[in-house]
């Protein structure tokens, strides 16, 4: 059932929380059992996880856009290191550090490639800012563009308990900080995005009016 940040308005919902536990272990079954060379798991494991991937380089990544890019390169990768996974962690946050390496690497490499014109940057800009149909938010709010306007650390935070649904002591674990540094980073996200919610609602009849 979709979940409303508290404070925000009926209609904007911001996540529908995942349920885990014995699917958690399935995933990770399968992840061992592709290891082993058995295609039919292979197919399971990626299938199940494409969702939960997507959604995080979509929100963590700096360009939403490169949304599908990035996924691809996640699985590629993680296919490619099946033979190092061993169960101790589950599968899915196995990946989910595959995935944020990917959104790194991306970052780097365009920062560090040079720009060719201000006109592709406007452009990416304003292709960017266009919605993506993403699910949460009406009158055209993109929850994407919410989170890119967090600190790093608080939107990973948000992304991994409050739209992938991992607990928070393994979104503790994954990022590697305390339960409570977590807890803080997510209750500050929440009050920013309902934050946001509210000027946009006050900027809405302005806008209307000039229209």
């Amino acid at each position: 059932m979709p979940v409303q940040v508290p404070g925000s308005r009926e209609g904007h919902q911001v996540f529908t929380p995942t349920l885990h536990g014995s699917r958690d272990e399935s995933i990770t079954a399968w992840a061992l059992a592709a290891r082993g060379g058995d295609p039919d798991a292979v197919e399971k494991f990626v299938r199940a996880l494409h969702r939960d991937v997507s959604r995080y380089v979509t929100y963590l990544g700096a360009d939403p856009q490169a949304a599908d890019d990035l996924t691809q390169d996640t699985f590629l990768r993680a296919l490619g290191s099946l033979h190092r996974f061993e169960g101790r962690s589950s599968a899915r946050s196995w990946l989910l550090s595959i995935a944020r390496r990917a959104v790194i690497d991306s970052i780097r490499y365009a920062a560090a490639r040079p720009r060719l014109a201000d006109t592709d940057d406007w452009q990416s800009a304003a292709e960017r800012a266009q919605p993506r149909g993403l699910q949460g938010f009406e009158d055209g709010i993109a929850l994407a563009e919410l989170l890119a306007a967090l600190p790093d650390e608080r939107r990973e935070a948000f992304v991994l308990t409050q739209i992938l649904g991992l607990p928070y002591a393994e979104a503790a674990r994954f990022t590697d900080c305390p339960v409570g540094t977590v807890r803080s980073r997510v209750a500050r996200a929440r009050s920013s995005l309902i934050e946001s919610l509210h000027e946009a609602d006050g900027a809405q009849p302005v806008a209307a009016a000039a229209a």
